[in-house]
């Protein structure tokens, strides 16, 4: 696997987004320090307001999936499957992300539109 490391950890702010330009692709980062792994990517575009915002989205759970509201027109997609919950049908792609000594890695070439869990 193709691991990168994109910043660290504190660069991040808890239960928030931040932008990365990560090997020509533009990610959204969600850093949830109460959770494991703590930190989710996902393209940063949404594909129904289509720009590049996910990163400005809120965080929250809906019917216990943690999930990212677009600014734009408010669909949420999980964070652990891209899966948007209002339109099944429309996804995001995820990228593997592990924290390692402070260290923020994202999977640079497995990004993946996963099933849901």
């Amino acid at each position: 696997m193709n691991w990168l490391k994109v910043c660290h950890l504190d660069d991040l702010i808890a239960n928030s987004g931040m932008g990365a330009w990560v090997d020509g692709t533009q990610l959204a980062l969600f850093y949830v320090p109460a959770l494991q792994p703590g930190v989710y990517a996902l393209d940063n575009w949404d594909p129904i307001g289509q720009a590049f915002v996910m990163a400005r989205g809120i965080l929250g759970d809906i019917n216990g999936e943690l999930s990212v509201a677009s600014p734009l027109y408010k669909q949420h997609f999980s964070l652990k499957t891209g899966q948007c919950l209002e339109q099944p049908e429309v996804r995001i792609r995820v990228w593997p992300v592990k924290v390692e000594h402070g260290e923020v890695w994202v999977n640079t070439i497995a990004p993946s539109f996963l099933s849901k869990s």
